[in-house]
């Protein structure tokens, strides 16, 4: 009789939903979890400095919080995001693993450098990280011949130099006047995040506002959209060439002009009942209280800072908070529904922002008090965001998808 053997042999086994860690995915993964921490920690720290209670380190104190503001945490959102959505767009991986970590690595480094004396090396590793970044979303795009988004690699590549400006000012190599120079920086790096906020806001506001309330009828007007963005390219360029005054008005009103013009078509009264999609016209709303700001200050009726402020905190805050909460949910296999604790996080961000630009402009003597409450507000939206969304970035999507 013949002996049939049967090879028993335990099938490999597959990381289950939710099983093990998976920060090195996805680029939005560490990004979001540095940003986050770094906003949470910097905001209170810059309020003791601005108090006086705690000493200064490389950069001096308004342009170190101003440098992590837009170097440290909002970079951090934009790799993110653009690594995430680059493999959308391209069909090509965009950096993990290891490399992902190196540039993580990079950008923590960056953020020790400037609170030290060492400012050549501050330099060269802020810059690199941007640039790094962009190397990285380039080689995606361009095997899938994803031209159409190459402009986000320029972007990157103006951040970066937008950060020299800045780090060149201080080693004092420039030639130029200290607060020429550093504000030219700053302002460049503003505008670059504005713009990249103004393309992504249309092409993402009026989908996500009609897919997700019912009813809505959010239009984009190829008109509108081309006058709002040039508008924005105007300003950028304005304010390259050091323009200020009452001509930085042949740029703003334009600009106010147009972005009222699109968030009407927008329907943003609509949104009220879905959380997930107010918090971003709430942020763009900003943008148009910005442009209004800005343009009083240049004719000296209203201080600068409050224009900044509504960009910052108002704009570039809760815009990066809405879109870090509804990537996260669905980027890891989550339902695109916001909850108490994004909706508090949402008030918490939108109260910071009312708070620094509204209350020191009513109420001058009270400014000390605007910048702790406001800074408590900010980083209560960080850790609502970090408890909630920090073991989601850590583990594997729930649906076992990769990514």
């Amino acid at each position: 009789m013949g002996h049939v053997f049967v090879q028993l042999q335990e099938p490999l086994r597959r990381r289950r939903p939710g099983e093990g860690l998976a920060l090195w995915d996805l680029g939005f993964r560490p990004f979001y979890l540095l940003a986050a921490s770094l906003a949470l920690l910097s905001v209170p720290l810059w309020a003791l400095q601005f108090s006086g209670l705690l000493s200064k380190g490389g950069l001096r104190g308004a342009a170190w919080h101003a440098h992590e503001m837009v170097f440290g945490y909002a970079l951090a959102i934009v790799i993110g995001f653009l690594f995430t959505a680059g493999r959308n767009w391209s069909g090509q991986a965009t950096p993990t693993g290891r490399p992902l970590m190196a540039l993580a690595a990079l950008w923590v480094l960056a953020r020790v450098l400037v609170l030290t004396p060492w400012l050549e090396a501050s330099l060269l590793v802020n810059v690199a990280v941007p640039w790094a970044a962009a190397w990285g979303l380039w080689r995606a795009l361009s095997a899938g011949g994803n031209r159409r988004n190459y402009f986000f690699v320029g972007l990157l590549l103006a951040m970066g130099a937008a950060s020299a400006v800045l780090h060149l000012t201080h080693l004092g190599w420039l030639g130029l006047p200290v607060s020429l120079a550093q504000g030219l920086g700053l302002m460049l790096g503003l505008d670059v995040l504005l713009f990249m906020i103004a393309v992504m806001a249309g092409r993402v506001l009026p989908m996500f506002s009609n897919n997700g309330v019912p009813g809505m009828n959010a239009r984009r007007d190829p008109r509108v959209e081309r006058a709002a963005l040039g508008s924005v390219l105007l300003l950028l360029a304005f304010d390259a060439l050091g323009l200020s005054g009452p001509l930085l008005l042949l740029a703003l009103l334009p600009a106010l002009l147009a972005h009222v013009w699109r968030f009407a078509l927008w329907q943003p009264w609509k949104t009220l009942g879905n959380p997930l999609v107010w918090v971003l016209h709430a942020a763009y709303a900003w943008l148009l209280l910005h442009l209004g700001l800005r343009s009083a200050a240049a004719l000296d009726w209203l201080p600068a800072s409050a224009a900044t402020h509504a960009l910052t905190i108002g704009l570039i805050g809760l815009m990066t908070l809405g879109m870090i909460t509804r990537t996260a949910l669905g980027h890891t296999g989550r339902p695109l529904k916001a909850g108490p604790v994004e909706t508090l996080a949402y008030l918490a961000m939108l109260g910071a922002a009312l708070v620094r630009v509204f209350v020191p402009l009513l109420m001058p003597a009270a400014l000390l008090p605007a910048v702790w409450l406001s800074a408590a507000l900010w980083a209560l939206a960080f850790v609502l965001y970090l408890w909630r969304y920090g073991p989601m970035l850590l583990r594997p999507r729930v649906d076992g998808l990769p990514g």
